[in-house]
């Protein structure tokens, strides 16, 4: 349910929503669900499948660095619906694959306008469209990946067992052409300005009303960097897990569909938290969310590491929603909450593509380490290690987040 006083933006807010919507059929939970069909006709390994995702992932990171800061100066009607229109291309062209050369231009458009360009131009619009309503708006406009998340999967599972895989991807860009660019285009045929009225008392201050970073000071500034080991968790490790269900529910004696089957509790678990995380931000501050939002996907992911049992399936995807809601209310607010507004854009174009980075990062390492013996359940293990470290390093930064956010 919108709050009451969201109601009246109920045009961007469901736009937003749509723009993450689609981007899914970009996500690598939609794209992993192929992995077996890709291999097979492809005669990839795991460690060259992997090698593909990264290599397209990594080369659409580096375009988002220059491409997204259209976002400063392209109405977001012609650049969500843009993106839309090359996810539909890329996605049809993937029905006809027939080589691993390919296969990487192709995840390339697939992960460059899904991952990066629908979801950088949806969060883009909501921290400059909204300010006291900010927190809120990134979470509403942010349950559309939920929704996809829930949906999608299971679809294309149910899909691919009655048409094929390759007429799956057809039908994917038929959607996309015939009823996702349309109704973008009609949704923002005005455009909006940013709410009127001051910023939330937990990020407002004279000093950030002063100044409004450009990317440049940004990159020069070390705090910046400083987030980034826990900024870039979520899509490191999330993207390895979902990447690689296959290897795992083969590897545990599970059933794929299964697996699928639970993507709705872990939609439900991301939009639950999501809606907590965006009264929290605006009560807050996002900043003050991320010594803990981490928290939940380090246990879901020792949990998949050491059970057997499938029924620990359901436990872990819930608690990666947990993880998966926090961090996308988080990430929505968080630069414009330290950085301001005017460069938004900009800003988010290299903290996005740096995200990107991540999650092109994890599946080739892991397919490297598969096929050099490294189990995926001591590689698991590490990762959610690596969650606690993370959590803790979010803390020690707290102290400089709040005198940044207060421009000191």
């Amino acid at each position: 349910m919108i709050p009451s006083d969201l109601r009246s933006e109920i045009r961007w807010l469901a736009s937003g929503f749509l723009l993450m919507l689609f981007s899914g059929f970009g996500q690598t939970y939609y794209i992993a669900l192929f992995a077996g069909q890709l291999k097979n006709d492809l005669s990839l390994t795991d460690g060259e499948w992997g090698g593909l995702y990264t290599l397209g992932t990594l080369a659409s990171a580096l375009l988002l660095t220059w491409a997204g800061k259209l976002a400063d100066t392209v109405s977001i009607r012609w650049l969500g619906s843009g993106a839309i229109a090359g996810l539909a291309v890329t996605s049809g062209l993937m029905a006809f694959v027939t080589e691993p050369w390919m296969l990487a231009c192709i995840l390339f458009g697939l992960r460059f306008f899904g991952q990066g360009m629908l979801t950088h131009t949806t969060m883009t619009a909501m921290g400059r469209w909204f300010n006291r309503k900010r927190g809120r708006a990134v979470s509403i406009a942010g349950l559309g990946l939920p929704a996809s998340e829930g949906l999608m999967p299971p679809l294309a599972v149910v899909l691919i067992a009655y048409v094929g895989w390759r007429q799956t991807w057809l039908l994917s860009a038929m959607l996309l052409l015939v009823i996702a660019v349309p109704a973008i285009i009609v949704l923002l045929k005005y455009e909006r300005h940013p709410t009127l009225g001051p910023a939330p008392a937990a990020a407002s201050t004279a000093g950030r009303q002063h100044h409004q970073w450009t990317r440049g000071e940004v990159l020069r500034h070390p705090l910046f960097y400083a987030l980034m080991p826990g900024i870039l968790t979520p899509a490191f490790i999330i993207t390895a897990v979902f990447f690689n269900q296959v290897t795992l529910v083969e590897l545990k004696g599970w059933k794929l569909a299964w697996f699928a089957a639970n993507f709705p509790l872990f939609a439900g678990a991301h939009v639950v938290t999501a809606l907590g995380a965006g009264w929290l931000v605006d009560r807050f501050g996002s900043r003050r969310l991320l010594p803990v939002y981490l928290l939940p996907l380090g246990l879901a992911i020792l949990l998949l590491a050491l059970a057997d049992t499938a029924f620990i399936v359901p436990v872990s995807m819930a608690l990666i929603g947990f993880t998966t809601g926090f961090a996308g209310a988080t990430s929505g607010a968080l630069w414009a909450e330290l950085y301001g507004t005017v460069h938004l854009g900009a800003i988010r174009s290299i903290t996005i593509a740096v995200v990107v980075f991540a999650s092109a990062i994890s599946p080739g390492l892991v397919g490297v380490l598969l096929d050099a013996g490294v189990g995926l359940e001591p590689q698991l293990i590490a990762m959610a290690a690596y969650c606690v470290a993370a959590a803790l390093w979010m803390l020690a930064l707290m102290p400089r987040l709040n005198r940044l956010a207060m421009g000191l």
